[in-house]
């Protein structure tokens, strides 16, 4: 991609902990599943989306339109399968540009992680101004990526419907 992104930034989620009974486990599968699910149907993932088109299609790669209303992106998706999923927006008029992975990592059999690697174009000077908006955003991207697993679990829970 063409952009240069100014603050990176990182985090996992546990998705199965074998020590606690209450934690509804997934397995690699499941969770493949749940991110395929995130590339082919992006609305219920992504909130404001009202509209997406998958534009282009090759072997682990795609190119889409996601219509937010106000504004129209286009972000090329690249996989590796059953390993990581990668979302690189297009920069535009509309916007800079960015990109998000989210790597599937099993450290020990049965303990299950996704690690979610931001891309930003926000600047990432301790030292600015803009360091509590910074924070925000860091927040708001934690939170929905909490959303994602919870609706991975959900999609999981009900079979994975098309």
């Amino acid at each position: 991609m063409q952009y240069n992104p100014a603050m990176n930034f990182e985090h996992l989620i546990q998705i199965n902990d074998p020590e606690n009974p209450l934690v509804e486990s997934l397995n690699r599968d499941q969770l493949w599943q749940g991110l395929l699910h995130r590339v082919e149907n992006p609305i219920p993932f992504l909130p404001g989306l009202e509209a997406f088109t998958i534009l282009e299609r090759q072997a682990g790669e795609l190119l889409r339109e996601l219509d937010f209303g106000p504004a129209v992106i286009q972000d090329r998706v690249t996989l590796a399968e059953m390993h990581w999923v990668r979302f690189d927006i297009v920069p535009s008029e509309v916007h800079a540009g960015g990109g998000l992975t989210i790597a599937i990592e099993e450290p020990e059999p049965d303990f299950l992680f996704l690690r979610f690697t931001y891309q930003t174009t926000l600047a990432s000077d301790p030292n600015s101004e803009d360091r509590a908006y910074i924070e925000y955003v860091k927040s708001a991207y934690h939170q929905s990526d909490i959303d994602c697993v919870r609706i991975i679990r959900t999609l999981a829970a009900d079979g994975f419907p098309q």
